[in-house]
């Protein structure tokens, strides 16, 4: 075991010095250690609906542009109303369940808080 922190990116144990840095072997990362855990603090990203409003777990959204599903014969259209939500990391960053859909992932991009 190295007497190193891990890797903040990959969580490589396998980290070495080279001047007053920190690099991971994996994914080459360089990091200063005494500024980890300000990092840390800052790497929790707000999800933004399309009005700018920060999105939560739990919320109730509503969709506001048709959406085409593929594989499914019609779009969701847009006034759905979306209820309990469940925010992800991703492309798609809202993972919910639709009536008549079934569960899926949407874009934040295209909802907004209702």
């Amino acid at each position: 075991m190295s007497e190193f922190s891990p890797c903040p990116k990959c969580k490589c144990e396998y980290t070495y010095p080279s001047d007053n840095l920190l690099v991971c072997p994996e994914c080459f990362y360089e990091w200063n250690p005494e500024e980890v855990e300000t990092d840390e603090v800052s790497t929790t990203t707000k999800v933004l609906d399309s009005n700018g409003n920060e999105l939560q777990d739990g919320d109730t959204v509503v969709v506001i542009k048709d959406l085409p599903v593929k594989g499914a014969p019609k779009p969701i259209k847009a006034g759905t109303k979306v209820k309990n939500i469940r925010l992800t990391d991703g492309d798609h960053n809202i993972d919910c369940k639709i009536d008549g859909f079934g569960a899926m992932g949407l874009k934040s991009e295209f909802v907004r808080k209702a």
